[in-house]
C-alpha cells in the first residue's frame, strides 16, 4: 500500500491556503519538520499525525491514504 501522507498534507495546506511557516505557527510543529515531510526526507510520529488530523479536521486514515472522502 502506498502511503500518501505527503500528497495529502500538500493538498490540505493548499486548501487552507497555508505555507509551512503558517502551518507550524498554528499547530506548534516545527517548520523544518514540516519541510522534511514535504520533501519526503523524513517520516512523522503518530503524535504529529494526531496534531495534523485535529488541525485539518480529518481522520489519520485520510492523512496516510487509507481512506478517501
Amino acid at each position: 500500500m502506498e502511503i500518501k501522507f505527503v500528497d495529502r498534507l500538500k493538498e490540505l495546506m493548499k486548501e487552507a491556503k497555508l505555507n509551512q511557516v503558517q502551518l507550524a505557527s498554528k499547530t506548534g510543529l516545527r517548520q523544518n519538520t514540516i519541510s522534511h515531510w514535504l520533501s519526503n526526507t523524513n517520516t512523522t510520529s503518530i503524535e504529529n499525525l494526531w496534531t495534523l488530523a485535529d488541525f485539518f479536521d480529518v481522520d489519520i486514515d485520510y492523512l496516510v491514504g487509507r481512506k478517501e472522502y
